[in-house]
Formats: structure tokens, sequence, C-alpha cells
């Protein structure tokens, strides 16, 4: 059986089977996200200052414990 997902020395790779690029590239968006590729790319745009950073990740770590306390009262 074939290795579908290598990142270790030759970098993303997807294979693409029965000539179906459509679906190599949807899993290829999908590693990408997965791997959050994306998001860097995205972060490094423009500067950001480290005051909006950590405001940020503020909001984003009480978004994350009101979601779980919703999820506890569950």
């Amino acid at each position: 059986m074939r290795k579908e997902y290598n990142n270790t020395e030759t970098g993303t790779t997807v294979y693409v089977k029965n000539n179906d690029i459509a679906r190599a590239l949807r899993k290829l968006k999908k590693k990408m996200q997965t791997e959050k590729i994306f998001q860097t790319l995205k972060d490094k745009e423009h500067f950001e200052k480290p005051s909006l950073k950590r405001k940020k990740a503020k909001a984003s770590a009480v978004k994350r414990w009101k979601k779980y306390l919703a999820q506890r009262e569950d």
C-alpha cells in the first residue's frame, strides 16, 4: 500500500488517481489547512502589533472557554 501523505523530506505530497485532478486539489487544500499554511501566510501578510496579537489570543481563549462550558452543560 502506497503512502498518500509524506511531509518529512519531500514536502506535502498528493497522489492523483484516475486522472482526477479536482479531487487531488481538494485533498491538497485540506492538507494545507490542517498544516495551517494558509493561516501563516495570512498572518505574515501584514505586520501586527504585539498588543493586538495578545488581544486576539485572549479573545480566542475566552471563546474556547465559553464553548467548553456550553458543552459541559449538556
